[in-house]
């Protein structure tokens, strides 16, 4: 019997395993910039495991972007997907491409005690949908549906492009500045690893100071240790991410819950 493989391809990582006896088996990371495509990155990924091309019968990738037709895109790196090209590089019979997000969805539904935190009591509705949301190399945002008996669905989209939402003149001050350097403000522009540096430099910008930080990183490790510049984006970070996700339990009646998870 042939082995299935299972990946997460993010902006930034992707994430490879074998799908053996009910588990994940032989779990790696590869970075996608060190790769030309996912056929090569898989291919590395085999050939380590001793495993040559046909040994695999069935692959399902988790990936970011809308998925329809053969040709994918995918967001927020360089690689492309053929199905019937990247089926026959790699000998495999089926390919299932899912959105990374509804993949994530779905995950929710396995979570055991412990494996997640509570930030903000409540009260969950289970048969209304959930919200999961994650900033990463872009902003991912889904839908999960309870259907019950023990069934699930989730509802893929691109919630992380709508538009940054603002509620004060501080606030439209950043965009602005946000604006000046890069034209049209999505959400994902700001909650991102990308946008926390935009957000810095933007109230860098609005206050008059001069900038001395350029990753994500060196403002969180910052903001944590009380620089006040650095505290401030962070705050203003949550707040928007906060409100993102608030709109979209507005949207979609989604009393089921809100999971914030991480990013590719």
């Amino acid at each position: 019997m042939k082995l299935a493989l299972v990946g997460d391809i993010g902006g930034t990582n992707a994430r490879f395993a074998l799908w053996k006896n009910q588990q994940l088996e032989s779990v790696q990371v590869l970075a996608t910039a060190d790769h030309a495509s996912p056929e090569e990155a898989i291919s590395l990924y085999l050939s380590g495991l001793g495993l040559a091309p046909g040994s695999i019968g069935s692959v399902c990738l988790s990936v970011a972007g809308p998925v329809s037709g053969d040709e994918f895109k995918f967001t927020n790196n360089h690689w492309r997907l053929s199905r019937k090209g990247f089926c026959q590089t790699l000998q495999v019979e089926q390919l299932l491409l899912v959105n990374d997000f509804s993949a994530m969805a779905l995950g929710m539904t396995r979570l055991q005690p412990g494996e997640f935190r509570v930030v903000c009591e409540g009260t969950r509705e289970p048969l209304r949908p959930a919200v999961v949301i994650g900033p990463g190399t872009g902003l991912g945002v889904g839908t999960l549906l309870d259907l019950g008996e023990g069934r699930f669905a989730a509802l893929p989209g691109e919630g992380g492009h709508v538009d940054l939402p603002l509620s004060s003149p501080r606030e439209t001050q950043l965009w602005q500045h946000i604006f000046n350097e890069i034209g049209h403000v999505s959400a994902e522009t700001a909650l991102s690893g990308g946008g926390l540096p935009r957000v810095y430099r933007a109230i860098c910008a609005v206050d008059g100071h001069t900038p001395v930080l350029d990753t994500p990183e060196a403002i969180t490790a910052a903001g944590l240790a009380g620089d006040p510049i650095a505290v401030e984006v962070l705050e203003q970070f949550c707040c928007w991410l906060g409100r993102v996700a608030g709109n979209n339990v507005l949207t979609t009646g989604g009393r089921g819950g809100v999971y914030i998870v991480g990013g590719g």
